[in-house]
This record gives structure tokens, C-alpha cells and sequence, in this order.
């Protein structure tokens, strides 16, 4: 997951000043984590400790109130009551990638998927948008080809891949749902040739830069086989050390 965590750092910087173009700055002072990679280590955090998803979403929002949550799951959180808010955000997509490595089919992959994303994002088109990035890095790192991915994707979630991020990215402006974003992140990793291109093409289409750039990376990692030794550099650099803690502590679980 950490390939997520550092998409998320690394477009954090471009989210509300989008660079349409490849010639971003990965390594920088300024980037820090938002709340996709808050949620996505609270996910990691759940899955190896056991721990109550809900609960934990709270606690990691209390411990970082300031990491740019979404109105919904602002008011979500800061609530006393735990129901679902039938959303179809983004945020179902951009916190899944630790369900993708840690399952060993793809039944149980989509299985947990939908259980984790339903606590908050119990909308159809908020699973689907999980489902399909999880289903994704399960496909990344058991061998599947970019083509293998793509059909995968198409036929089973039926989002539409067959723009390339030359066209996508002229008319590309800020959407924060799964069915406006999940594609666009999946394409910039269907065309990259390794995790740094797929992180810079992720960042180039604009729009909601960081949450983009996590999905791609968490996909990008499990094919790739990892991150650059640099880029994980700057993410051990900008999380916190609890967050950090629980990081090391999924990847050497789940050898990812």
C-alpha cells in the first residue's frame, strides 16, 4: 500500500494548483499526506490488528483532524452515529488499496472490499469504484498483464478504458466521484512503463490530483513490484510515526 501513500503525498501538492504535464516535482518540501492516506493506513490498521473498521475511522480522524476530509465524511465522523451515507466519493476508492495485498482470492478480495467501503460508501457505484481498484492490485501482483487488467476492469465493472490520457486530460476538471475519477487513475497506470511514469501521468490528467494519484500507485506498486528506494524515501519522511509504524508493520505481513 505504500505505492498508494505515496501517490497521495506526492499529488497533494498539485490537488487545488493542478500541472497538466509530466514534468511534476515528486520529491518536495511541501507535500505532506492528506486524509487518503490517514484512511488507507486506518484500513492496514484494521486488517492486522482486527481492530472495529468503524472505530478506527473515527479514531484516525480525531488523531488527524486536519487532513482534508470530504464534507460527508467530515460531518460522518465528527457525528456520534455510524450508519452509512449512501456516497459514491472517491474516498471508497482511494483508502482500499491494503484489501487488494492482504487476500488471496479474488472472491474474498471483493468480498472485503464491499464490506469495508459499505461502513460509509454503501452506494452502488461507491463499491463498484473499491471493488474494481482492489480487484485491480490483486490482479497487479498475481501476474496479470496491463491488458489482462484493462479486459478484467471492463467486463466486470463495465467502466469504459479505452481513452488514453492525452485525450482525458484536456477537458479533465476536479471530480471527487468514483465513476469521475476510478477510470482516470486505472488509464494513467494502463499506460505508464513504471511507477514513477504512472504517478506522473496520474498527477498530469488534474482534477482531484492526490486522491488520483493514490489509486494509481497502489495499483502501479503491485505490478511494479514496488516503489523507487527515493520516493519511499519522501514517505517515511512525511508520515507520522504511528502511521509509519502500521505501514512497516502490513508490509512485512503481506510482503508488499
Amino acid at each position: 500500500m505504500i505505492g498508494a501513500l505515496a501517490g497521495d503525498i506526492i499529488g497533494s501538492i498539485y490537488e487545488f494548483s493542478n500541472h497538466k504535464g509530466l514534468d511534476i516535482e515528486l520529491i518536495s518540501d511541501e507535500s505532506f499526506f492528506t486524509d487518503d492516506s490517514v484512511l488507507t493506513v486506518a484500513l492496514a490498521d484494521s486488517i492486522l490488528y482486527g481492530k472495529p473498521y468503524v472505530k478506527l475511522l473515527k479514531t484516525y480522524y480525531n488523531e488527524y483532524p486536519g487532513a482534508g476530509y470530504g464534507g460527508m465524511f467530515h460531518r460522518w465522523a465528527s457525528s456520534g452515529q455510524s450508519k452509512p451515507y449512501n456516497s459514491f466519493g472517491n474516498g471508497a476508492a482511494m483508502r482500499i488499496s491494503p484489501v487488494g495485498f492482504a487476500f488471496h482470492t479474488l472472491e474474498e478480495v471483493l468480498q472485503k472490499a464491499e464490506e469495508y467501503t459499505a461502513v460509509t460508501h454503501n452506494h452502488p457505484e461507491g463499491i463498484r469504484g473499491a471493488q474494481a481498484v482492489a480487484a485491480s492490485i490483486f490482479w497487479a501482483r498475481t501476474g496479470f498483464t496491463r491488458d489482462q487488467i484493462r479486459a478484467g476492469v471492463q467486463e466486470r465493472f463495465g467502466y469504459h478504458l479505452g481513452r488514453t490520457c492525452d485525450e482525458i486530460r484536456p477537458g479533465y476538471h476536479f471530480d471527487e466521484t468514483c465513476q469521475g475519477s476510478v477510470p482516470e487513475a486505472m488509464t494513467a497506470f494502463l499506460e505508464s512503463n513504471s511507477f514513477e511514469h504512472a504517478i506522473r501521468l496520474a498527477v498530469s490528467l488534474g482534477g482531484d490530483s492526490d486522491t488520483i494519484a493514490c489509486i494509481t500507485g497502489g495499483i502501479a506498486q503491485a505490478f511494479y513490484g514496488g516503489v523507487p528506494v527515493e520516493i519511499e524515501a519522501l514517505v517515511w519522511d512525511k508520515l507520522s510515526e504511528g502511521m509509519g509504524d502500521i505501514t512497516r508493520a502490513f508490509r512485512r505481513r503481506y510482503h508488499c
